[in-house]
């Protein structure tokens, strides 16, 4: 009984995979974006490895993780599994940056200079540089996470400079919004800088915006990585 019930699930997130990249995939066309050129990042936090197995063997490869402790366990417990990739999305600490330079491919949520010189001092010899985004805070929420606009050279010239870092792009999550026209209105500042930064290097080519409840607007917006969870693994419990 057990197996089936892992098989069911199994096969309701294989099915809810293609759905996701078949939404993408329409947007795209519908925003006259290059077909492919939004990838999917899985948010996998709080599931289960079973979940993340099934995604991966449904032919997905990045994954999404806030906490630091679950993403160095996962990381760890499904090393054996080819060319999966590592993505921190969350808030650092700096008492946890040493884990997750030691286990990260991408950090998606570098706000501070403190936390760029760890990440680069505590990344092992051997593996390469972390593929970073700077967390840009685009509404002005004092409670967010996130450098400003106009704080944003500054932070680039410091990550060009850390030689075990590899500046990517740049992430925002903007405040709700009730509307397409008003999201749209939000990633316009933070798409024109993408732009400007991308055409300066071309390592830069990672917008990391978009959720569940603004998918439209930022791939209209540019996004190149949007970041979905519950319409991949469902919002029950999947650790029973």
């Amino acid at each position: 009984m057990l197996a089936d019930v892992e098989q069911s699930e199994a096969q309701d997130i294989k099915e809810n995979l293609a759905l996701v990249l078949r939404q993408i995939g329409q947007l795209e066309q519908e925003h006259h974006r290059e077909a492919g050129c939004v990838r999917l990042l899985a948010v996998s936090k709080t599931k289960p490895l079973s979940a993340l197995v099934a995604a991966y063997q449904a032919g997905h490869r990045a994954f999404g993780e806030n906490y630091v402790q679950e993403a160095v366990e996962k990381s760890q417990a499904l090393s054996h599994l080819a060319d999966i990739e590592w993505h921190f999305i969350g808030p650092i600490q700096s008492n946890k940056s040493r884990l997750i330079a030691e286990s990260m491919d991408w950090v998606h949520s570098i706000d501070r200079e403190k936390i760029a010189r760890r990440l680069s001092e505590q990344r092992p010899k051997g593996l390469a540089p972390i593929n970073v985004c700077i967390q840009v805070n685009i509404s002005g929420e004092a409670t967010k996470a996130g450098v400003a606009l106009s704080e944003l050279a500054s932070m680039v010239a410091l990550i060009d400079a850390l030689p075990n870092l590899q500046l990517r792009g740049l992430m925002a999550i903007p405040a709700p919004q009730d509307s397409f026209d008003a999201q749209c209105v939000v990633y316009q500042p933070l798409m024109h800088a993408f732009v400007e930064l991308s055409q300066s290097d071309s390592m830069i080519d990672t917008l990391s915006i978009g959720m569940s409840g603004d998918l439209p607007a930022a791939i209209a917006s540019g996004s190149t990585m949007v970041r979905v969870g519950t319409a991949l693994f469902g919002a029950r419990d999947y650790s029973q």
